[in-house]
């Protein structure tokens, strides 16, 4: 089967690196049971890392980003799906050895496939994403460790990405005092539509200096951002609390102490949706469409772009400019 379509390819050859719209061919694809006709994917933190020479994601390049994808099943060698089928793929390899969702067709081994689950379509699969699907993942681990709304304040770091966002959502859905941090004081009208019950600088949460313990201020909190404000806020939670970490935006380095794991009880819980398990991941996106889905998900769109436009959009999470979800239609005038 011989047929030319668009892609978005990231290429570095010694010195000279680029990324633009590329005519591919399905035998171009890598190996899958699935061929998909994406119809949405959406702009990550990885996925920005992926567009730049040093960002350490690609393994090999000319490659194909893009850790997410929604679309409609073309062919399939995999009984568990037919032709027509609508599907959700995300995690796994996709985006990083794996050609990804840049892509007006994907190729996707079937294990690491999500039916589209009922109530949702394509395109509110893709403002969820990686990153609602990561906030969830998150929620669900505090539940776990016996959080509870009338235990206290829950922070969420980071709160106007796309993880962020989504955790403030969905915490304050289930009844929780969500204490929304950011650095953009553009943003607090935003956050506080999203059901922040009150909203601090990011300054509050960490000053430049961590204390081995702080005071207790949070019974939890969901963090996308990890690195030094991850000590911090670590320092300030409450007596048998929890985090929730799923980030390192602001770096891998975790300068904290073991005090208030032994004298407090606090609980570190790592949030992995890379490799999460397909029960695990099948049970979250059905939360995602039941008791987690936020009344209007189109609330989280920043913006919504063509395959043309992310060579420009995509340098903006590196910069600190995204707000909440940045969603791609591959059924856009380009793919025609």
């Amino acid at each position: 089967m011989s047929q030319l379509f668009n892609a978005l390819v990231v290429n570095k050859q010694n010195d000279q690196f680029s990324v633009g719209v590329e005519k591919l061919n399905l035998q171009d694809l890598p190996e899958g049971e699935v061929l998909i006709r994406v119809h949405y994917s959406g702009v990550n933190y990885k996925d920005s890392l992926a567009a730049i020479p040093n960002g350490n994601i690609v393994r090999t390049y000319p490659f194909v980003p893009g850790i997410d994808l929604a679309g409609v099943v073309i062919s399939s060698d995999d009984p568990r799906f037919k032709e027509g089928d609508e599907v959700i793929a995300t995690s796994y390899e996709i985006g990083v050895s794996h050609f990804g969702g840049y892509s007006e067709y994907a190729c996707i081994p079937a294990k690491w496939i999500v039916p589209l689950p009922k109530g949702l379509s394509l395109k509110e699969a893709m403002i969820i994403g990686t990153a609602g699907f990561t906030a969830a993942l998150s929620v669900q681990r505090l539940e776990e460790n016996k959080v509870s709304p009338e235990k206290g304040k829950v922070l969420v770091t980071g709160a106007t990405g796309g993880v962020g966002s989504f955790a403030v959502s969905i915490l304050s859905a289930l009844g929780y005092q969500v204490e929304a941090s950011t650095g953009k004081e553009s943003e607090y009208d935003y956050l506080q539509k999203l059901g922040a019950a009150s909203i601090i600088s990011r300054d509050e949460v960490y000053d430049g200096k961590i204390k081995a313990l702080g005071k207790q201020k949070w019974a939890a909190a969901v963090d996308p951002v990890g690195g030094e404000p991850l000590a911090s806020v670590l320092s300030q939670i409450q007596y048998g609390g929890s985090v929730a970490v799923s980030g390192l935006t602001a770096g891998t380095n975790l300068p904290s102490t073991v005090f208030p794991f032994i004298l407090r009880g606090v609980n570190l819980l790592g949030i992995d949706s890379v490799y999460c398990p397909m029960e695990m991941r099948l049970k979250t996106w059905d939360r995602l469409v039941t008791d987690f889905k936020p009344s209007n998900l189109e609330d989280f769109i920043q913006q919504e772009v063509t395959l043309d436009q992310l060579p420009d959009v995509l340098p903006t999470l590196l910069k600190g400019q995204a707000r909440g979800r940045t969603v791609v239609n591959m059924t856009s005038s380009l793919s025609r």
